[in-house]
């Protein structure tokens, strides 16, 4: 596993466990069986840590499992590559929202990484995921990761704000410390749920409400 710097305290005690080494066995396997392609690339699976240092996350946004199709995914939630068009419908509409809050133009593409670079933890539940099959990697370790990342930021750090969007990110409340963090739930960006109030959810503005009155540095969005 990759020596992630300001995250090996953190996560060097989930490596230990027995459970972090069924998973990695498991991922050993998945990236050596040229029948079938697992999304994102071996060296980017842990992208959401490398891009965004332990001592500046402000803001965590929780995704599902990393896209399916080829030449998206590069291991930060909800993030493609700078190339990727059309942008998947989920970040479409993402952008929709970001505009009508901020009364900004959207992003010129879909990649995330300078929001991760300002302290946007873009963490999946799932890292990994086989080509063209959506949650084909739950149950195999990395919900046990997750939820641990989730606990020990939350125990760790005071006023970060938590973007939990859709049921499967909401089942993760519980993992935080509601007492001394911000938690904005909306329902999910999918186009399948996001006309139920995503696009007026106004999480971006309420996130830097937020930071501000704790004087800590804004995301620009």
């Amino acid at each position: 596993m990759p020596e992630l710097n300001s995250w090996s305290d953190l996560l060097g005690k989930e490596y230990q466990k027995t459970y972090f080494q069924l998973l990695k066995n498991s991922l050993n396997t998945f990236f050596s069986n040229h029948n079938t392609k697992v999304f994102p690339s071996e060296d980017e699976v842990f992208n959401a840590f490398k891009l965004c240092d332990f001592n500046q996350v402000k803001v965590v946004i929780l995704g599902q499992d990393p896209y399916p199709t080829k030449g998206h995914a590069h291991g930060l939630s909800f993030s493609v590559k700078e190339h990727v068009k059309p942008l998947p419908k989920s970040l479409n509409n993402i952008f929709k929202a970001l505009s009508n809050d901020l009364q900004q133009a959207p992003p010129v593409n879909g990649d995330l990484t300078y929001w991760a670079r300002q302290g946007v933890l873009l963490l999946n539940a799932v890292l990994t995921v086989e080509e063209g099959k959506p949650d084909s990697h739950k149950g195999i370790g990395w919900e046990q990761f997750t939820n641990a990342v989730i606990q020990n930021l939350s125990n760790e750090k005071q006023h970060l704000v938590f973007l939990l969007w859709g049921a499967k990110a909401q089942a993760k409340r519980d993992f935080i410390d509601h007492s001394k963090h911000l938690v904005l739930e909306a329902v999910h960006p999918s186009p399948l749920s996001a006309y139920r109030g995503f696009y007026d959810c106004k999480h971006f503005s309420k996130t830097n409400d937020y930071l501000r009155k704790n004087h800590i540095p804004t995301i620009k969005w």
